[in-house]
């Protein structure tokens, strides 16, 4: 793979890598392109560009994965080198060989050696061959049920399926007795194929307590690879990462040494090129073994980039431009502790299904110190056709308790406001004693999901809220009253959904006295600017940042938790879910429709599978009775709230 100098850069991606490498481009007075869907077109990456195509409408199929769409925009730019960011094209080495043979620059490593480490069957067997400790397991070409099913009794439960294609933690399933791995593997096979277009999988034994420890690699053209040290990631919710960190706590000086050895061969063995990472499951006893090669990239690239001084993108683009590495092995030291949380539009309450709409507050620029990596800020609209990672906040501390600390003030101060998001969850995990102990393990937070503990516990909302919204919406045009007059009423308020009614008291347009139950508040409003809300409570001043809906309710941020309050409907709270009709819980893609009219079935049967931002949710039937109608089919769209299969339920004698 030729590197030659070049002097314009078109991004393929979108979102904060984006966003990103765009900025990095212009700090070199690179000509930076942007491409984009119809939907993206005015976002913060876009506006930052040079020059912008758009190359499709909003699915990923039609624009950030159309590949002839995307030499085009390259074409009519004038663009000589794309960077491909994570996601999407970035692992596709028919692209890359596509980027090539256009005579551009692709800075990424070489196609062959993104094609030796995709395949994950071929991957596992190059790094046997290389000495790179691996996972007993079984990869092969008979894919064939009974050959898996055999396979997987001789290497003992529990054990991993996982998809030779793709990565992300897609097409992975964990399976603990024999009894499990049929629906397992329809499962994988199915997301596998939908993700990756190859439903070929792989299986490895189960470590129970393993870490998910990875290590950056680097090379260059002239036959040097180097590694920058290893990142935890451990912290992980149905194989996706939450945080991650460098250096592990896990690993010490003697480990680092053995893995990033290991990284490096694992590099060296297929010829690698550019910034990639080697991902390695460590087991208690301090034994590691190759998970996979990411060729691209990593969303968690920032936390090395602190720790060891040098920024990952500006070294992608000399590698790509032939440059050699300007540190070797002994030259790369590192400093502190840095640690990177990733915010999601999500709801950790319902499963963290994925949430879309307007934001109505996120400055993640706003002049602090700790750095925030953002796709999105205020005024921007979150959708559902992609990822619902929206930002990655990133701290460094000269101690890893410093780091935590900093990181968590970090997340305070910069809340997104209009769309639910997973902050406070993060908050409460970064609080948990296993993640500040440092003894979080890769299946911590799904146990702890299913038990409902840990960082899954509900968490109360603070009834302050229900002080400083009454006292807001008593301000409200047309609510406040004359400064001498009094009065009192009630507000039949909803907090976080709940109905929390409370009595007020409004002695003057800037007082008010609240009564929820037995407790009661003194409020008063002190001021203001732009989301800032200045207030006193039972006499202690304050500030809060807060913005109104557009039924009259809030969004508040109080301390570690972002609550809603608003005025209860007239009509009172929603009937309850009719279990006749399966609707779609949120937009997304329906990937399975398992029944048909006529069909008798019984509670908690599975009906339908969907897919929305990486997630897959099983629709089941609440009570028995018989299917009369099936509005969906497989591959096809449905909006949040769409009726998908009605039932005719059936009687109690």
């Amino acid at each position: 793979m030729k590197a030659r100098p070049f002097s314009s850069v078109l991004v393929a991606n979108r979102g904060e890598i984006a966003l990103r490498v765009i900025e990095e481009a212009r700090q070199r007075e690179f000509t930076a392109i942007a491409v984009h869907s119809s939907a993206d077109a005015d976002m913060p990456f876009v506006r930052a560009a040079d020059l912008s195509v758009c190359i499709g409408p909003a699915p990923a199929a039609q624009s950030y994965l159309n590949i002839e769409a995307i030499l085009d925009a390259a074409r009519r730019t004038g663009a000589e080198a794309i960077h491909p960011g994570y996601g999407f094209l970035s692992e596709n080495a028919a692209f890359a060989r596509a980027v090539l043979e256009a005579g551009l620059v692709w800075i990424g490593p070489p196609p062959d050696a993104i094609e030796a480490m995709g395949d994950k069957a071929k991957a596992k067997t190059l790094m046997i061959e290389a000495g790179v400790p691996t996972l007993p397991g079984w990869q092969g070409e008979d894919q064939s049920e009974g050959q898996l099913k055999a396979r997987a009794d001789e290497i003992g439960y529990p054990l991993l399926i996982k998809a030779v294609a793709g990565g992300g933690g897609r097409g992975m399933r964990v399976v603990r007795s024999a009894d499990g791995f049929e629906d397992a593997l329809v499962s994988a096979r199915r997301e596998a194929k939908s993700a990756f277009g190859d439903q070929t999988v792989l299986l490895e034994k189960y470590v129970e307590r393993g870490r998910h420890v990875e290590v950056q690699v680097f090379a260059d053209t002239h036959g040097h690879t180097i590694h920058l040290g290893e990142r935890d990631c451990s912290a992980q919710r149905r194989r996706q990462k939450v945080i991650e960190e460098a250096p592990s706590p896990s690993v010490d000086e003697a480990l680092r040494q053995r893995m990033g050895e290991a990284a490096v061969a694992a590099a060296k063995a297929v010829g690698y090129v550019g910034a990639g990472t080697v991902e390695f499951l460590l087991d208690e006893s301090g034994a590691f073994y190759f998970l996979e090669m990411n060729t691209r990239l990593q969303v968690e690239h920032p936390v090395t980039e602190s720790v060891v001084g040098l920024n990952l993108v500006q070294l992608q683009f000399d590698v790509a431009a032939g440059a050699p590495l300007p540190r070797e092995q002994g030259d790369i030291e590192f400093h502190g502790h840095a640690i990177e949380a990733r915010l999601y539009a999500e709801d950790p309450s319902n499963g963290f299904a994925p949430q879309s709409g307007p934001i109505a507050l996120f400055e993640p620029r706003t002049p602090y110190d700790d750095r925030v990596d953002a796709g999105v800020e205020t005024g921007d609209v979150i959708g559902t056709d992609y990822d619902p990672m929206v930002a990655k906040f990133i701290s460094w501390g000269q101690t890893r308790e410093e780091a935590i600390d900093r990181l968590r003030a970090s997340l305070m101060v910069r809340p997104l406001l209009g769309v639910k998001t997973n902050r406070d969850f993060l908050l409460r995990l970064l609080d948990s004693e296993a993640f500040r102990t440092g003894k979080i393990c890769v299946a911590d937070l799904d146990q702890w999901s299913e038990a409902g503990s840990g960082p899954f516990a509900a968490a109360e909302p603070p009834d302050m809220a229900l002080a400083l919204a009454a006292l807001l919406m008593a301000r409200a045009p047309g609510e406040a009253i004359r400064a001498h007059s009094v009065r009192t009423f009630g507000l039949d308020l909803e907090l976080n959904g709940q109905g929390s009614p409370v009595l007020v008291t409004q002695a003057g347009p800037d007082t008010v006295e609240v009564t929820a139950g037995e407790q009661s508040w003194q409020a008063e409003y002190l001021g203001g600017e732009g989301a800032l809300i200045d207030w006193r409570l039972d006499g202690i001043a304050q500030s809060t940042q807060g913005v109104r809906l557009a039924d009259g309710g809030w969004w508040l941020a109080l301390g570690d938790q972002i609550v809603t309050v608003r005025e209860a409907s007239p009509w009172g709270p929603d009937a309850e879910a009719d279990p006749s009709k399966i609707t779609a819980p949120v937009s997304g893609t329906v990937v399975a429709v398992n029944v048909k009219p006529g069909q008798a079935v019984k509670a908690g049967d599975v009906l339908a599978v969907m897919e929305a931002m990486k997630m897959e949710m099983r629709l089941t039937a609440e009570a028995d009775g018989v299917v009369s109608e099936v509005h969906a089919s497989e591959a096809s769209q449905a909006a949040s709230g769409t009726i998908l299969i009605e039932l005719d339920l059936q009687t109690q004698d």
